[in-house]
């Protein structure tokens, strides 16, 4: 095993017992990786992420800078979370009533990015190839390949699994310009069809 496939922690992180940290992840300044956490292989972990107990975290998942990913959250494989994007984890928190255990499951499945500065509402799907944008606040489950934006974050269209927009023609098909696959809108569903 070479040296650049095992997990790069930077010395201001703090890693706690119990971590499970794949090959090839990088976690950078001043970030907290808390116990019984999964991180995947090849993820990057940018500078103040805090990752708490019991988080799962897939392969390939780019955690940009001021993160919070609390415990219940579940990231799939390839999953981009951006700058200060943050997670709940309980639906009604009082400072003086403990909900400690009472944490509802968040899914982040495959592909799905968060923008910057967005807020997830513990309880929901994030759908595959998913795009909730910057500042968004999801408060219900988010389709796959959906576009959502706002407060609360309302569907405005449909995103290629290399995130462009697509525009679905009166066939109900659209091309992805970057990758030429072609999707399929069908009973309120997308599907990739090449």
């Amino acid at each position: 095993m070479s040296e650049k496939s095992l997990p790069q922690i930077h010395p201001s992180a703090v890693i706690d017992d119990r971590c499970d940290i794949g090959l090839g992840t990088r976690i950078w300044h001043f970030s907290h990786i808390m116990s019984d956490c999964r991180i995947g292989a090849n993820c990057n972990i940018g500078q103040n992420v805090v990752i708490s107990p019991g988080v799962v975290i897939g392969d390939n998942v780019k955690i940009q800078n001021n993160v919070s990913v609390y415990s219940g959250v579940i990231c799939e494989n390839d999953v981009f979370l951006g700058p200060s994007c943050v997670f709940t984890n309980v639906s009604n928190p009082r400072s003086a009533v403990p909900r400690r255990g009472q944490y509802e499951q968040t899914l982040v499945k495959k592909g799905a990015t968060i923008g910057a500065n967005a807020t997830i509402v513990c309880g929901h799907t994030i759908g595959r190839f998913a795009f909730i944008g910057a500042g968004a606040v999801v408060t219900r489950n988010v389709p796959d390949y959906a576009l959502v934006v706002g407060n609360p974050a309302r569907q405005i269209g449909w995103m290629s699994e290399y995130g462009h927009r697509l525009n679905f023609d009166d066939n109900n098909r659209a091309k992805c310009p970057e990758s030429g696959d072609e999707y399929r809108l069908e009973e309120g569903k997308v599907m990739k069809i090449s």
